[in-house]
């Protein structure tokens, strides 16, 4: 029987076009590992194209080499073909219009008639013959990629690479390894199997910052001595370190300061339960000249530098003040999908978002700590 691997490599053979699809705000994992695939396809001479709906280049990731390629949105066109036997009935004129959404497509043979019968319609195949999904548990992860393209995902062929427990094996081949620390790792391991010359530079940077992402430069407890052993296998193929940690850890940039202190002005604990959290307004965002997206890193900090907390929350109105947002990271003893399931989170067990409709930032609040709350054990003191 075929290993998982081995399928993809015969998977691949012929193929032209591959679509790699990551979820919305894809995490550096996910981006790293869809970078280093990207850079292997370019040396095999197949066209490969990435995309993340609503993606913005992470300002700390920026230095990956081709990140710039990865597309917020697919614009597919597929061509609508009408066919017309006139074999026994040649086509004197042809004209068209349009009125009220309708295109009417007017026909008058020389002699005789065209009926329905003689009609037939075809389509265009898609552009991509493969895809592949990074870091994504479901499809409906994937978002607005997904749910204004599910023809495309339906038929053509699916390679589902991801780590996460409940990965939903929704693919044609699914490469989920529960034993991986990072999808990065389990890339690194199909690039080098299908091609060990076909890494480069680029590429084990991207595996390796997917990989210090992940584990917050090897702190969390997923470490094992064989991700430390694929780290320096990277840094001995030319993953450049230095470059990765000086964007990702010694680049806080003014606004991302002032962020940080406006969290931290909010900030309450509830040592009882080992949980810390903070609220922000969309006025805090534009106060601070940020978004969003810079709370990932800061809540991991926050968790790492937090000795006795167990999972760090933050709630955050959108832009325009609906809907409420939020994240939550844990550290040890729970899993941060299941704390949160009223809210269908999506993320793992270690660090999850949510989304909360019809609500004030201070409901939301009040909401999200009790459900989470309810499903803790007080610390015994």
């Amino acid at each position: 029987m075929l290993t998982e691997i081995e399928q993809i490599k015969n998977l691949l053979a012929g193929k032209k076009h591959v679509l790699i699809a990551m979820p919305g705000e894809p995490s550096g994992d996910a981006i790293g590992s869809a970078l280093a695939l990207d850079h292997y396809f370019t040396s095999q001479n197949q066209r490969a194209e990435i995309v993340s709906a609503g993606f913005s280049i992470p300002k700390n990731l920026k230095f990956l080499a081709g990140i710039e390629k990865i597309k917020s949105q697919l614009a597919l066109r597929q061509k609508f073909i009408i066919k017309v036997d006139v074999s026994r009935a040649p086509i004197e004129s042809l004209s068209y219009d349009v009125k009220d959404g309708w295109l009417s497509i007017h026909l008058m043979p020389k002699h005789g008639s065209i009926t329905k019968n003689e009609l037939r319609t075809a389509q265009t195949t898609f552009p991509y013959d493969l895809i592949i999904t990074l870091d994504t548990v479901d499809r409906n992860a994937l978002g607005d990629i997904f749910f204004n393209n599910t023809d495309l995902f339906y038929r053509v062929p699916t390679i589902n690479i991801d780590h996460h427990a409940h990965n939903e094996h929704f693919g044609q081949i699914n490469l989920v390894n529960l034993n991986a620390v990072a999808t990065a790792e389990i890339v690194w391991e199909l690039i080098t199997n299908l091609n060990n010359t076909a890494t480069d530079e680029n590429t084990a940077t991207a595996i390796l910052t997917g990989l210090i992402t992940k584990t917050n430069s090897f702190k969390t407890a997923s470490v094992s001595p064989g991700t430390l052993q694929l780290a320096g296998r990277l840094i001995d193929q030319g993953a450049n370190r230095e470059l990765i940690i000086q964007n990702l850890y010694r680049t806080k940039t003014i606004p991302t300061l002032k962020l940080w202190g406006r969290v931290l002005s909010h900030m309450q604990i509830d040592r009882a339960h080992g949980l810390v959290w903070s609220s922000l307004t969309r006025d805090d965002f534009a106060r601070s000249g940020t978004s969003p997206a810079d709370l990932h890193g800061l809540i991991n900090e926050l968790l790492l530098n937090s000795p006795d907390t167990k999972m760090v929350l933050l709630i955050y109105e959108s832009e325009n003040g609906q809907p409420i947002n939020g994240l939550l990271a844990i550290e040890k003893d729970y899993n941060a999908l299941t704390l949160l399931a009223p809210f269908n989170p999506s993320g793992d067990k270690k660090e999850a978002t949510f989304v909360i409709n019809d609500k004030s930032l201070t409901e939301a609040e009040t909401l999200v700590l009790n459900t989470i709350k309810q499903k803790i054990n007080p610390i015994p003191t």
